[in-house]
């Protein structure tokens, strides 16, 4: 009851979703009126940790037709229940270029299911709300939990929490005067394109911007597990900063670095100069979470890290560390049953795990992949990145790739920045014999590709468009690259095969087969093509062919 009582002190806005739906003020000073600003509180509440990405936002509530428009027509909803709530509207709601967060612990749900229609009465025409409206009236009880844990703090984020602090300017000119600021948020936006991080937004990590960081106050009023800091000055077209990037917890500094560039290259739209910061951001939380992972028993683990280390192990080149990932990703799952992308993580495993021949149990293994991903699906539909991954585990293991196909077009729906679903999208594309389309595609993941562990497998499905493309040279230098990386990558080495072949480099071909039957002692020319989604096309015939040609088994 004291844990109750505290917890409603804290209450700063009524919710009612059963029966007529209200949107009100704890204390009673204010009450949303507008059906789209009732519906856009509704959304957040419904959803984990209660965040939804401004394109899903956008879309359910304005539509489709104009990118533009919906943009515009959700900041003026947000301007005007800002207006309504007052201060308030900072304590519930953060906010992101990507997405906003209500913060669950601050509402509390009053009514209950069953005591009328979920919102009774709030029907909107547009075409997005009313499928998600139907959904959940169809089965309401997937918001049940809601009103037994408004009273319960918020299960902690199992990603990593990542602050970025605007870095302090050197110089009094006035064009300074804001740069640091600037360039705290373009990183800020460039780190949320990950899927392994939970970033603060700018205007919060702003509000602690100060001449001394002081981590513990990160820590406490951010709630960040990691930050970014440190200083920037300019001198003529030059620009100098020189970041740090700490662990909050004990103030240990995991790297110091200087950036030196024009001014171009970090002001231009995708400028270099943001994207380094971002790059070495992401190889650090990789590196440092796995190796404060190697040694240690799984409950000595703090809950942020087990994800970060497990997806970086997935992407790793030993069959050891692909088998540890898959424990570090089942613990999170423990901690944390309601986290949709954790449940996407593992059925990626699954899926890498069959399509490159490393399980023991193919048949058991795809179905684990496709339960992994309806579960995190049915935690939340509309998460871009576990429609993604389901969309990965149709077409690689069940070769059903029309709803491949659907769910890459979903995600894209409801995050148009989701990297991997472009990346997918691409091999499906070259799949098809769609040389043009997958080339487009895989160029936009790689443009708007997140800092993840796992630059190997965005190389592997560039190098497939450029093989449907009869870009051979491309193919070869990218799979090169690619096994550079993780040399265990099995469709790397067939790409690599077939571009060495229709190269007229034989000898190599040959050489770079006997490292596949090395690393898949039981492949031949007939497997590959009644398992491989490309195998009734132009590619995987020539695929087939090279194989074949290199000295790889028929088994006919």
């Amino acid at each position: 009851m004291l844990g109750e009582s505290v917890a409603l002190a804290n209450t700063v806005l009524d919710i009612n979703l059963f029966g007529a739906c209200v949107v009100r003020s704890a204390s009673g000073d204010y009450e949303l009126n507008g059906a789209k600003h009732k519906a856009l509180f509704a959304l957040l509440a419904t959803a984990p940790y209660g965040r939804r990405t401004r394109a899903f936002l956008q879309n359910t509530l304005w539509g489709t037709a104009c990118y533009d428009s919906g943009r515009q027509s959700l900041r003026r909803a947000l301007s005007d229940i800002r207006a309504a709530m007052g201060d308030d509207f900072s304590k519930l709601i953060s906010t992101t270029n990507s997405d906003l967060t209500l913060d669950l612990s601050k509402v509390n749900f009053i009514g209950r299911p069953g005591a009328g229609e979920f919102l009774e009465g709030l029907e909107l025409r547009e075409e997005g709300f009313t499928r998600w409206l139907s959904g959940i009236r169809n089965n309401p009880g997937q918001v049940d939990s809601l009103y037994s844990l408004s009273r319960q703090a918020p299960a902690r984020p199992v990603l990593p929490v990542v602050a970025v602090i605007p870095f302090r300017t050197m110089t009094g000119a006035s064009e300074s005067a804001v740069l640091g600021d600037w360039l705290a948020e373009e990183v800020t936006r460039s780190l949320s394109r990950s899927n392994l991080l939970a970033v603060i937004s700018h205007l919060s990590s702003r509000r602690v911007a100060s001449s001394l960081i002081d981590m513990g106050t990160v820590r406490e009023q951010l709630g960040a597990d990691f930050c970014v800091c440190g200083s920037v000055r300019s001198n003529g077209d030059e620009i100098v900063l020189d970041a740090d990037f700490v662990d909050t917890r004990g103030g240990q500094i995991l790297w110091t670095r200087r950036f030196i560039g024009r001014q171009a290259d970090f002001l231009a739209h995708e400028a270099p100069g943001v994207d380094n910061i971002v790059r070495s951001v992401g190889a650090s939380i990789a590196d440092n979470a796995i190796e404060y992972t190697r040694g240690r028993p799984l409950a000595a683990i703090e809950d942020h890290r087990l994800l970060a280390a497990g997806v970086g192990l997935m992407h790793r080149p030993t069959l050891k560390e692909f088998a540890r990932s898959r424990e570090l990703l089942r613990e999170a799952l423990k901690r944390a049953p309601r986290a949709a992308e954790a449940h996407a993580w593992l059925g990626k495993w699954y899926v890498l795990s069959v399509f490159n021949g490393w399980t023991t149990d193919p048949a058991r293994d795809t179905q684990l992949a496709i339960d992994c991903t309806a579960k995190a699906l049915d935690i939340d539909p509309n998460s871009a990145f576990s429609l993604t991954i389901d969309g990965f585990a149709q077409n690689n293991l069940l070769q059903r790739l029309d709803i491949a196909a659907s769910r890459y077009s979903d995600a894209l729906h409801c995050n148009p920045n989701e990297s991997l679903s472009w990346l997918l999208k691409g091999a499906l594309h070259a799949f098809r014999d769609e040389a043009d389309k997958a080339l487009g595609a895989t160029q936009e993941a790689i443009k708007i590709s997140p800092i993840d562990p796992f630059s190997y497998f965005y190389d592997s499905l560039h190098a497939s468009s450029h093989l449907a493309a009869g870009n051979f040279q491309e193919a070869l230098e990218l799979s090169d690259r690619s096994l550079s990386q993780n040399s265990r990558h099995l469709s790397t080495i067939r790409a690599k095969i077939t571009a060495l072949h229709n190269l007229d480099r034989g000898d190599e071909a040959r050489k770079t087969a006997q490292e596949l039957l090395r690393r898949q002692p039981d492949c031949t020319v007939a497997a590959y093509l009644e398992g491989h989604p490309a195998g009734n096309f132009k590619l995987g015939r020539r695929v087939a062919d090279a194989l074949a040609a290199s000295g790889i088994p028929t088994g006919e």
